[in-house]
């Protein structure tokens, strides 16, 4: 058979014990989005361990037996479907040749999960399938956890040991060129699909490997999608569509979470396509869509300490490839000192997230994090430049409940003597919460009439959509 060893018959061995397992149902799981609002509370899951000692004991007895009877460099050369076809056979006879008696339904699981252990990421790949899963968090071999509609819970999934974990990080670093060993035991890397992943690794990790993936839906979320969840009303909505369109340079503000990069792939949906946008990003997730996009991914240092490239590097660098726009995944360090240059300079447009807890605080971060970079402006002179290059400040935030809500749609209007002046355009009020401990809210325009960014709107003939839906907000607040 294709993909074995070439090696000579041996005796059929001795027969061993038979083990069996039996694998009860788990207990569900509520299969609902990240941003779903949840008409109840959940109670926090711990599904239990449904998986024996004795299962592992059998999949690490055939495990051992595959990779003995396998050619892994001709398998390399196969498709997906057939490499997994070619396992499901020798698998199929080791279990017979080994005398392990197995039921139909527990042989499918067996060889549904080592074939996942060669081809792809073991324990992990049942929940890199659920869309309904926003988070993995794997803390060592014995105990994973994942995150549904903003509860974290405990799941069944574990490994056969730290290696086996440490294997699988290194396999997915090692697709984006990266490593994690202990001369460099953190890792930010990502998944094919765009998920986000962190790996920290022995010693820093004292109990085992701690791997972290931020999972992203398949089907790209929309605004009209967020509205139905509850994120921002219709108005709202509608204001963030005009924001998008008529260039405004926008930062999305907001906790770990708290749907900051997902709101800033439904902002990207309103850049038009015949627009030249370049992304920078530590680990390519954003999904534009547009034709005419440049992803750029920051580097880490390799094995001596050289050849890394830096976010800043990458946004300095952007400014010579003719943009017209610039998005910047998260903005973390002196980078931002180089996005509100480029926000001042002609590329109107331009977004990027950052942490922080109030449009507010927003901007003392800007301020702060240009600082650190070594920059010696006055405080006066920074805060004019901020005034200049930024147009709106939009704060996501993820709520006690675990629901996610765009809590301020905020412009920057100026300053008064040495103080950044803001104003608020729409806002998220907590009125309470029901009897399930869902809190129950309302987002409502502050009815400032003209928003700073009227001219801009108008310029791009969206000034009567913007003033529609203004006024609309209104009216809903007085109803």
């Amino acid at each position: 058979m294709f993909g074995r060893r070439q090696t000579g018959s041996a005796p059929a061995p001795a027969p061993i014990p038979q083990p069996r397992f039996v694998q009860p149902a788990p207990a569900p799981l509520p299969a609902a989005s990240r941003e779903a609002p949840q008409p109840a509370r959940p109670a926090p899951i711990v599904v239990e361990a449904a998986r024996s000692d004795e299962y592992y004991r059998t999949k690490s007895l055939i495990f051992g037996a595959l990779i003995e009877a396998i050619d892994l460099t001709q398998l390399a050369h196969l498709d997906a479907e057939t490499a997994r076809e070619e396992i499901r056979d020798i698998v199929t006879e080791i279990i017979g040749l080994k005398n392990i008696v197995l039921s139909i339904s527990e042989q499918e699981e067996l060889l549904d999960d080592i074939c996942n252990d060669v081809l792809g990421y073991g324990p992990l790949e049942p929940l890199l399938a659920r869309d309904d899963i926003a988070d993995i968090m794997v803390n060592g071999a014995g105990r994973t956890f994942i995150e549904v509609a903003g509860k974290i819970q405990l799941t069944s999934v574990r490994f056969r040991d730290n290696q086996q974990l440490m294997n699988i990080c290194q396999r997915i670093v090692s697709q984006v060129g990266r490593r994690v060993d202990d001369a460099s035991p953190i890792c930010d890397a990502r998944l094919p699909d765009g998920s986000r992943v962190n790996v920290i690794a022995p010693p820093l990790s004292i109990d085992g490997p701690t791997l972290t993936i931020r999972k992203f839906k398949k089907d790209k979320l929309t605004l009209d999608q967020l509205v139905r969840f509850g994120a921002i009303s219709p108005e709202g909505a509608e204001v963030l569509k005009v924001i998008g369109q008529s260039r405004c340079n926008v930062v999305i503000s907001g906790g770990t979470g708290s749907g900051k990069t997902t709101l800033l792939n439904c902002l990207t949906a309103y850049i038009e396509h015949d627009e030249r946008v370049i992304t920078c990003e530590d680990a390519a997730e954003l999904q534009l869509q547009q034709p005419h996009v440049v992803r750029l991914e920051t580097r880490p240092p390799n094995m001596e300490g050289q050849g890394q490239v830096t976010m800043r590097d990458l946004v300095k660098n952007c400014l010579r490839m003719r943009p017209e726009r610039i998005i910047v995944g998260e903005v973390r360090g002196p980078e931002a000192f180089d996005l509100l240059q480029a926000m001042n300079t002609g590329h109107d447009g331009s977004m990027g997230t950052l942490h922080a807890n109030s449009p507010r605080e927003c901007l003392s971060r800007i301020e702060s994090m240009i600082s650190m970079g070594g920059f010696t402006l006055p405080s006066k002179t920074l805060r004019e430049m901020i005034c200049g290059s930024i147009d709106v400040i939009i704060q996501a935030s993820r709520l006690r409940d675990g629901s996610r809500r765009i809590t301020h749609i905020t412009e920057v209007l100026g300053m008064e003597g040495e103080v950044i002046t803001t104003q608020d355009i729409f806002l998220y009020d907590i009125l309470g919460e029901d009897a399930n401990g869902k809190i129950i809210g309302r987002h409502r325009a502050t009815g400032v009439g003209r928003p700073r960014f009227w001219e801009r709107a108008r310029y791009y003939g969206l000034e009567a959509r913007l003033g529609a839906a203004l006024d609309a907000a209104e009216v809903v607040e007085g109803a």
